[in-house]
């Protein structure tokens, strides 16, 4: 008697089946913790890409009005001294570089690193 219930339990499951479950799992594994991290990640990156150019293009908006200001109030720099305004909208440029390089060295990474946990 007890072989026949063995039987009967065992005759509905075959390796086919298991196998095929195994890959369902393993396949739907795969896709919740690589393709949907990397589907957002890549949303983050974007957006990030997009805002970056926004604010480039708008300090150079804001570096050619400083240009044309310093053009049109100090027309005692016309002539030889043309060049003075083209120079300090330069320096500015210089500027805002070196303190967008000087936050990205020192931001929130590099703390990050210096704190082991």
């Amino acid at each position: 008697m007890k072989k026949a219930t063995w039987r009967k339990f065992m005759r509905g499951n075959s390796v086919q089946r298991d196998l095929d479950e195994i890959k369902t799992l393993a396949l739907r594994y795969i896709k919740e913790e690589t393709i949907q991290p990397l589907k957002d990640m890549g949303r983050f990156v974007l957006w990030g890409a997009v805002g970056s150019l926004l604010v480039g293009f708008g300090y150079l908006l804001l570096l050619f009005g400083a240009l044309r200001f310093l053009q049109e109030q100090f027309k005692v720099l016309d002539g030889t001294l043309s060049w003075i305004p083209y120079l300090v909208v330069v320096v500015l440029a210089a500027l805002i570089i070196g303190l967008t390089a000087w936050r990205i060295v020192s931001g929130a990474a590099k703390r990050r690193l210096r704190d082991p946990k």
